[in-house]
């Protein structure tokens, strides 16, 4: 299983849209979109990885109060054993009326 997978899953059961990349059709007034950040083999000794581990920011947004979906989505990760490394309100975009929050996440897989 990949990140983007088990993210779907795991915030699959919120109300809000999920994408990856970017929002591909008419943005709702409240979404999320997961953009992957980096994978890798943690350090290892003998040159064979023994855990994949794999970074995806998640970017809230909505035009309504952020904390409330902000707070939803990160007991969900705790809840699903997801590492949580940062956290940071973006801005609050006048052009388009969406409050920009982020979370970033990472995940390691046994090889």
């Amino acid at each position: 299983m990949s990140i983007l997978e088990e993210l779907q899953i795991v915030l699959g059961g919120l109300p809000t849209p999920i994408e990856t990349g970017v929002f591909s059709e008419k943005a709702p007034d409240e979404y999320l979109v997961l953009v992957p950040m980096t994978d890798g083999f943690a350090l290892h000794g003998d040159n064979t990885p023994l855990v994949d581990v794999q970074e995806v920011r998640i970017s809230i947004y909505t035009k309504g109060s952020y904390t409330k979906l902000k707070n939803a989505v990160v007991r969900k990760l705790l809840n699903a054993d997801f590492t949580i490394t940062a956290r940071q309100y973006i801005s609050y975009e006048t052009e388009t009326g969406y409050h920009h929050y982020n979370i970033d996440v990472t995940q390691y897989y046994e090889m």
